[in-house]
């Protein structure tokens, strides 16, 4: 199996080729020698059933022991010019009749094959010679003691050496003529499989080009066999998968080299410019507060980061429990309540439903959405949350009035480290991996997250199953 493995396509489908020709050829081969086989013991039965009919019916016309005698006389006469028929007849006590010149049959072997099988062709093996004969027990005119027609056993056998002749030299013909056509076969075949799997080596060609700095590359779908072209395009759509994974990847190594730039450029500066010279307590202890903030806020963004990874690759499972999500809401509330006060935003909550979550999950993924809703709410507006049950789940809207998100910027809300206005100071911002970390939530619970933002009206959606 190993080593069927290291075998190149193009060689196993020659060799299958090859070997399913061979195998036609040879099952035609011994198909057409049986028939031949066949048409000889028809022609020689042909032959030897005329022979014992005519003898029969001799027999039958012989009614005298000296009639027996004149019988093998014109048997004799009859045989003139048949070359390699034999006859022989044979009484019960086995002896010989009559015989042609070479019918040196075994009496007991002909006499066996006349009482078991009568009139069914044998082959019996005399001198080096094989012949094709039949035996049967024949009824005579003379009658016994008890008045019973006397019968005795007769052979009629032909030398089929001529045919074994002709099929011997037919076999080595017809196995030359197999093993060339086989040979023939495994060339045209391969030549076949070659240019049939001409468009594959072009598509290994286009494929060995593609490198990280060329995923734009597609293979041409329109150009291949039909059989070929299901496998370009699923290669074409892994491509654009990669490529754009690999674009994602780009970004968020160039977002997360300059979000972490500017923390530590920070951190850099001031401890400079503390070292210059000699500070009070106090300065020192306001400046190690202000470097605090920096590493809390760099803590955080590495903490959403290893969340996002494990998101990623599928190890965030949630702890589910059955959870009233208007109770959960109003828990939120309370902890947004200053905050929407010094805004002067009112906190809205309709409707109510229970959903199978993650209590702390849920909880994260609701808070990112109100924190982010009254950022950008206008003062004096509202910030509602809708509780809503429905057939395949529940879906809970999270909406405030204030400026609206371009259709281009709606695409990319959930994009790690993205911002719809990059000018926005980024210590008020946050990491900017809120609604990334909320929708990798939602996803772990099996649901969907959407965002529309019309008329002056944002909402960002939460689909998820009841489970």
């Amino acid at each position: 199996m190993r080593a069927l493995s290291q075998i190149s396509l193009t060689q196993r489908l020659t060799l299958m080729f090859v070997l399913a020709a061979s195998s036609v050829l040879l099952v035609l081969g011994f198909v057409i020698a049986s028939s031949v086989e066949q048409h000889f013991e028809d022609l020689d039965m042909e032959v030897l059933s005329g022979k014992m009919e005519l003898t029969r019916q001799a027999l039958q016309r012989v009614n005298s022991h000296q009639g027996l005698t004149e019988f093998t006389h014109q048997l004799a006469y009859s045989l003139v010019g048949h070359h390699g028929m034999e006859v022989m007849v044979i009484d019960d006590d086995e002896a010989v009749i009559f015989a042609t010149g070479h019918a040196g049959f075994d009496p007991a072997l002909v006499m066996h094959q006349a009482a078991n099988a009568p009139g069914q062709p044998a082959l019996w093996q005399l001198d080096g010679k094989t012949y094709r004969g039949l035996a049967a027990r024949l009824p005579t005119a003379v009658l016994d003691a008890a008045g019973q027609p006397l019968r005795v056993f007769v052979a009629v056998a032909t030398d089929i050496a001529h045919h074994q002749a002709f099929m011997q030299s037919f076999l080595h013909t017809l196995w030359l003529f197999v093993a060339g056509a086989a040979l023939l076969t495994g060339v045209l075949g391969w030549a076949a499989v070659r240019r049939g799997l001409a468009p594959l080596r072009a598509m290994r060609a286009q494929a060995q080009g593609v490198t990280a700095q060329q995923l734009d590359q597609r293979l041409p779908v329109q150009t291949i066999p039909r059989e070929l072209a299901e496998l370009a395009q699923s290669l074409n759509e892994m491509l654009a998968r990669l490529q754009d994974a690999f674009q994602r990847l780009t970004d968020f190594s160039s977002d997360i080299a300059h979000e972490l730039r500017t923390p530590v450029s920070n951190l850099l500066t001031q401890t400079q410019v503390t070292l210059t010279r000699a500070r009070s307590a106090d300065d020192y202890r306001r400046i190690l507060e202000s470097n605090a903030e920096e590493f809390e806020r760099m803590a955080r963004m590495i903490s959403d980061m290893l969340l996002l990874a494990k998101s990623d690759n599928g190890l965030v499972e949630p702890q589910r429990e059955r959870l009233h999500l208007a109770d959960e809401v109003r828990a939120l509330f309370d902890y947004f309540d200053a905050v929407a006060e010094e805004k002067n935003v009112v906190l809205s909550l309709t409707g109510d439903c229970e959903v199978s979550a993650d209590r702390l999950m849920l909880r994260r993924a609701l808070a990112n959405l109100l924190s982010n809703a009254l950022r950008h709410a206008d003062p004096g507006g509202v910030v509602s949350v809708r509780l809503q049950a429905l057939e395949q789940g529940v879906q809970i809207s999270v909406s405030n009035h204030g400026e609206v998100i371009a259709p281009e910027h709606l695409e990319r809300v959930f994009d790690r480290f993205f911002r719809v206005d990059p000018a926005r100071q980024r210590s008020s911002e946050g990491t900017g991996l809120g609604l990334a970390i909320t929708q990798s939530i939602v996803q772990a619970h099996g649901g969907t997250i959407r965002a529309s933002s019309v008329a002056g009206m944002t909402t960002f959606t939460l689909g998820l199953p009841r489970v």
